[in-house]
């Protein structure tokens, strides 16, 4: 099984001189193609910082971040660029679609920036969209559908272009409880079905228990891991929580 994401000693510090802030010490972790990873702790435990370096929006202070047998830290901005574009797919809280295109153009524009045959293109949305459930709503503007809708377009978005690793932040944060399991459900199915590689930042242990693997983070360093295996959802939702518990941060919602 190929390492899709690999990071090695990474350290991220904030602040010059005397007044110095490590919010990420000595991280060593490893994401294999074809998993959905949690990432869970405190707030300002870290997770965010974390979620930035391996985006390639921020730069770790020390170490190394392989992704798809690139090193990110040694790449320079238009390399990084064509990288996110090419590797990466982001979902994040607030969506980011844009109100001008319709929800069918806001998912194909990666593949549009990438010259893809427009037949290519067409096949590929309908793919994605019945995975996520909007094909109803292809032709609709985002101002005209709702937030569990403009979630499952921005995901679609994300993976429309077979990133190499998806990244998600908060990713059901703005959503009720309905929206929010079945954007869950959606990313599960995607996860099974096409073996696509997810990492997930996320408070919330319910949104946690659709993952095969959680780490926790706690004052900028790795603090443990859950793996799900064959128990149930219900069961992997209550081990996060007494993790969670232990650390003092985290939703106890209920499944």
């Amino acid at each position: 099984m190929e390492t899709i994401l690999q990071a090695k000693n990474v350290q991220k510090k904030f602040g010059t001189k005397g007044n110095v802030y490590t919010a990420l010490q000595d991280i060593n972790l490893e994401i294999q193609e074809g998993e959905f990873v949690g990432i869970m702790g405190p707030s300002g435990a870290g997770k965010t910082t974390l979620l930035n370096i391996f985006s390639t929006i921020d730069t770790p202070s020390s170490g190394d971040i392989i992704i798809a047998g690139q090193n990110i830290v040694k790449m320079k901005e238009e390399q990084l660029s064509d990288f996110r574009r090419n590797k990466l797919g982001f979902i994040f809280q607030d969506y980011n679609l844009l109100d001008t295109l319709t929800v069918k153009e806001n998912i194909l524009l990666p593949l549009a920036l990438s010259k893809v045959p427009a037949t290519k293109i067409e096949q590929r949305v309908n793919e994605i969209a019945d995975t996520f459930g909007i094909r109803g709503i292809l032709d609709k503007y985002p101002y005209h559908i709702s937030g569990g809708q403009k979630q499952r377009a921005a995901a679609s978005r994300a993976i429309v272009a077979n990133p190499s690793l998806i990244l998600t932040d908060e990713p059901t944060g703005a959503l009720d409880s309905k929206s929010a399991t079945s954007l869950l459900e959606s990313l599960s199915t995607l996860n099974e079905n096409n073996k696509s590689t997810i990492m997930m930042v996320t408070h919330d242990a319910y949104a946690a228990s659709y993952c095969k693997r959680v780490i926790f983070i706690n004052d900028g360093q790795l603090f443990t891991e859950l793996h799900k295996e064959k128990q149930s959802r219900k069961g992997f939702f209550q081990q996060i929580l007494e993790i969670l518990a232990s650390l003092g941060g985290g939703h106890n919602d209920t499944l």
